[in-house]
């Protein structure tokens, strides 16, 4: 079939509510900028952002959260025609917290959310197989219909060659039981080409007790590679021949480390449609991640193509 999107990113989406008193304590916050998140639909913002052609598959509410969603991705220039509204659900919110360095909380309100509700049907509805990359999460395994749905669409994929990135994405409050979290990522792992997650995800995902074994176990299940977000010190995809490619970071003073992540593996995921080899594509990645790192929000903040160029550039390129 012919590759008509560069990616289909499919799970979560919010409201999300920044904190505009930066350094506060959460007790004392007195305003909140309301911003767009979760994790697939950042990455869908993401790449459109860097030029990639992007559609994404979540669940709305009937309400006017999802309205703000919607009229978010329409400017975004994002494909939302595949995401469903779920009656009877409501579109999730996350309030978030910002208090560098080292202090982000963030609180879920995702009771009665509706991309959980995604299901056989919807995937039939997408269009997994006219996408070059699709993009899955670990908190649509938190239960069905979600989480068959997820699997269903990796294996869609995988028959009309489209290569399946999986953002590990834990969220440890949204789970029961973190092995049961281990468990759903492992049984999905074999539909999966790529798995991208930093130290806690890759260890949470596996049961094991080192990121080094974990890296080991998760690479025994994927068809290419695992790729380690670093952090302040950069990234690194291991790949099913043995090798090993470190991309260096770069240096930045930091606000918010909420959504870097997501600004990695759009900034990946461009490389990587462009060939560009793991390790450009890791330090594209790395790039976009710490240009997010300075700035207020998730999807919001996610730079374009001559931005991330640019600050790449400035700091002595590739």
């Amino acid at each position: 079939m012919e590759k008509t999107f560069d990616l289909l990113s499919m799970g979560r989406c919010s409201i999300d509510l920044y904190a505009n008193d930066i350094g506060a304590p959460f007790e004392e916050i007195t305003s909140f900028a309301a911003l767009v998140g979760g994790c697939p639909t950042n990455i869908a913002v993401g790449t459109r952002r860097l030029g990639l052609h992007v559609a994404l598959m979540t669940g709305i509410g009937a309400d006017k959260v999802g309205d703000f969603v919607r009229h978010f991705l329409d400017k975004e220039g994002v494909d939302h025609r595949f995401t469903p509204t779920k009656a009877g659900r409501r579109t999730p919110a996350v309030l978030l917290g910002i208090q560098p360095p080292d202090k982000f909380p963030l609180i879920f309100y995702r009771d009665n959310n509706p991309d959980l509700e995604l299901d056989f049907d919807d995937v039939d509805a997408a269009p997994v197989e006219a996408a070059r990359v699709l993009l899955i999460s670990g908190t649509a395994l938190i239960r069905d219909p979600s989480r068959s749905a997820t699997q269903y669409a990796a294996e869609k994929a995988a028959r009309a060659g489209t290569d399946v990135i999986m953002d590990i994405d834990y969220r440890a409050d949204q789970w029961f039981d973190a092995r049961a979290y281990g468990v759903a990522v492992r049984n999905t792992l074999p539909l999966v080409d790529i798995a991208i997650g930093n130290e806690a995800e890759l260890i949470a995902s596996t049961g094991e007790t080192s990121v080094e074994t974990a890296i080991a176990r998760l690479l025994a299940g994927v068809r290419k590679a695992v790729i380690f977000k670093l952090g302040e010190l950069g990234s690194a995809v291991y790949t099913k021949d043995g090798q090993v490619h470190h991309a260096k970071p770069f240096k930045i003073d930091v606000l918010n480390v909420l959504g870097a992540g997501d600004a990695y593996a759009s900034g990946f995921i461009y490389g990587y449609l462009n060939d560009w080899g793991w390790l450009k594509s890791a330090r594209m990645g790395n790039a976009n991640g710490a240009i997010v790192v300075t700035r207020q929000g998730c999807a919001n903040a996610m730079p374009t193509l001559a931005e991330t160029l640019a600050f790449i550039e400035a700091h002595g390129g590739f």
